[in-house]
Order: C-alpha cells, then sequence, then structure tokens
C-alpha cells in the first residue's frame, strides 16, 4: 500500500467519490480543501445550500456532508491510506464540519474499503419494490454497520411500522397545503428540458419514479402538483421494509455521524444486492420526528428514515463538477 502524497489527480479521484453521496433533494451542500503538505482534506459545509423551510436547522444539510465524509474515507482506505478524522475541528468555523488526514496506510480499515465499489452504483430508486422480505442476516449486518458510526438502525415491524407510515401520510398531507414546502421543491426539481439538460444538482424528473397509485410505500413526489408528460403510474408494495436510523443525541455532531453511518448502510446494502431510497417528509416537521423514535427504548432522535429492498437501481443524479467543489492548496 502507499504511503506517498497522492498526486493532483488522485486527490481529484478522492473528491469525485466523495461528491457521490446521497443529500436532501440532491442540493450538494459541501466543499473540500486539500492541502498537499499535511496530506488533508477538510469537508466544509455550504449553508448556501441549505432549505430554508424543510431544513431550517440544517440538520439535513449536516447529514449529507456527513455521507460525502464517509465516502471519503472510503476511497481514502481503498486507496490504501488510513483517513485520521475529526468531527468540527474548528469551533470558531462553522463551515468546517470535518478533516481527513491521509496517514499510514489502512491497515484496519479493510471493511471500509471493501465498500468502495458500491459508491458510483448506489442511486436512489423511488420504483416499486418486490414484497420479498429482507433477509435476517442482512438486516443484522446493516445493523452492524451503523453501530460501527455511532448510530443504531432498526426496522420497525407490527403495530410501530403502521404508526411510521401514518406519521408519513400526516407530513404529506401536510406539504401539500405548505408553501414552503412547494418553494423548495421549486428550487430543487428539474421538470423542464433545458434546466435538466443543463442543471448538475437537484432531482431531474427523470429520477422522479413512477406516481404512486397504490401501496403503503413512503415515496416523495417530488413533481407535487406539477404534470410530467410521459410519467407512468405504478403499486408500490403493501409491506414496505423501512429502517429508522438514530443517535443518542442531536447536535451537529451527531447528525454528522448520522450521516456517516447512513451512508455506510446504503452502500453495504447496495453491495447485498438491496436497492434503497428516503422518506423524509415527517423528519420535517418537529412535532412529527419525536414520535418515529424506537417505542421499546423511548430514546434517541430520529435522523432518517430509509426504505430498503429488493427492485429497480434508480438513475444516477448529477454531480457538480469536481472543479466547482475543490480547492486544492500548498
Amino acid at each position: 500500500m502507499s504511503r506517498r502524497a497522492p498526486a493532483d489527480e488522485q486527490v481529484t479521484a478522492l473528491a469525485h467519490a466523495a461528491a457521490a453521496a446521497p443529500s436532501m433533494h440532491n442540493a450538494q451542500p459541501w466543499f473540500f480543501r486539500y492541502f498537499r503538505r499535511s496530506r488533508t482534506f477538510e469537508i466544509h459545509a455550504d449553508f448556501e445550500r441549505t432549505m430554508p423551510h424543510s431544513d431550517p436547522d440544517t440538520r439535513g444539510l449536516h447529514i449529507g456532508c456527513g455521507a460525502a465524509l464517509l465516502n471519503l474515507r472510503v476511497a481514502v482506505a481503498h486507496e490504501g491510506w488510513c483517513p485520521e478524522t475529526l468531527l468540527l475541528p474548528d469551533p470558531t468555523d462553522r463551515t468546517l464540519v470535518a478533516s481527513v488526514r491521509l496517514t499510514g496506510s489502512a491497515t484496519d480499515e479493510s471493511e471500509l474499503g471493501a465498500l468502495y465499489t458500491a459508491i458510483h452504483q448506489r442511486h436512489s430508486s423511488r420504483y416499486p419494490f418486490e414484497e420479498r422480505e429482507i433477509p435476517d442476516a442482512v438486516r443484522e449486518a446493516l445493523c452492524a454497520s451503523a453501530r460501527v458510526e455511532g448510530a443504531a438502525l432498526t426496522f420497525p415491524t407490527s403495530w410501530h411500522l403502521r404508526e411510521v407510515l401514518e406519521l408519513v401520510q400526516e407530513a404529506e398531507a401536510r406539504d401539500i397545503t405548505d408553501l414552503g414546502s412547494d418553494q423548495d421543491l421549486a428550487r430543487w426539481t428539474r421538470i423542464d428540458a433545458p434546466s435538466v439538460g443543463t442543471a448538475d444538482d437537484g432531482v431531474p424528473h427523470y429520477a422522479f419514479g413512477p406516481r404512486k397509485r397504490g401501496g403503503k410505500a413512503p415515496i416523495r413526489d417530488f413533481a407535487g402538483p406539477r404534470k410530467v408528460p410521459g410519467r407512468d403510474a405504478a403499486d408500490f408494495e403493501r409491506t414496505p421494509q423501512l429502517a429508522l436510523l438514530s443517535t443518542s443525541h442531536d447536535h451537529p455532531e451527531d447528525w454528522l455521524r448520522a450521516g456517516q453511518a447512513m451512508e455506510r448502510v446504503l452502500l453495504l446494502a447496495t453491495l447485498k444486492g438491496l436497492s434503497s431510497s428516503f422518506a423524509t417528509q415527517p423528519l420535517e416537521w418537529t412535532d412529527l420526528r419525536w414520535p418515529l423514535r424506537d417505542p421499546v427504548s423511548g430514546t434517541g432522535y430520529t435522523q432518517m428514515l430509509l426504505r430498503l429492498g429488493y427492485g429497480p437501481k434508480g438513475p444516477g443524479t448529477p454531480r457538480r463538477p469536481v472543479s466547482d467543489v475543490l480547492d486544492i492548496r500548498p
């Protein structure tokens, strides 16, 4: 394994992998700075890319940055270095959410580096999944993956699953008449051909998936009240398989840990042949987020609601050029 300082081309490839992470409405709220002398990446949050209504406290923005951080750690380990990571290293700079220094060899990071092939395979899938149940062994592996990053992953069942689905429905009903939600969607969705062809962020219409005709799967309709020519309708799964990701506390550091845990789970799920999407609607309403928590423990803060299953892979969504999100310094 190499211990040399990476060439600029390698640094660019590492940032490219990091930027493949998911983020709320594909806003890609991050910026990377690399210092050659210290072999250190800085990950900065871009607060111009937040959502005033859906994410007023920037919790979702930090989760997206955490996902990018996990991808960067995976790519660094894959290339043979050990990613020495610090969260929120400078209390005086709120944009600086993490640093990653490339040290030694990644002898203890083999499991992390093994996730690399999934980075560019993982895409959100807003298509119907099969009713086939995820095996217990796979669920346990996903839960263990979240624990490594300091988060808990649980699969609600029975009455708890019904309650989670009811909370999603309540959030969706509120969003229909909520002007703020419409404004966030209008900014970050692309329906007309010119914007789809030129935008390097947001959610393009080809990634919306079909309109839900039936079923209980929690699928955000990114079209809202707008018509999308040629868009089909479909029946989704009657018994969706959802996973709640939570942390013990609810501060920016916890949100970054949640983002890393979320992405680690998603990358492993991809390698296990699973497709995935997000259901953040109830997390965007303060009074609906709290009842999502695990009823057994009654503790923890729900940070993300995932939908997992066997089904079509989602299409890739646009990404900003690496030159726009990476600054290499001496």
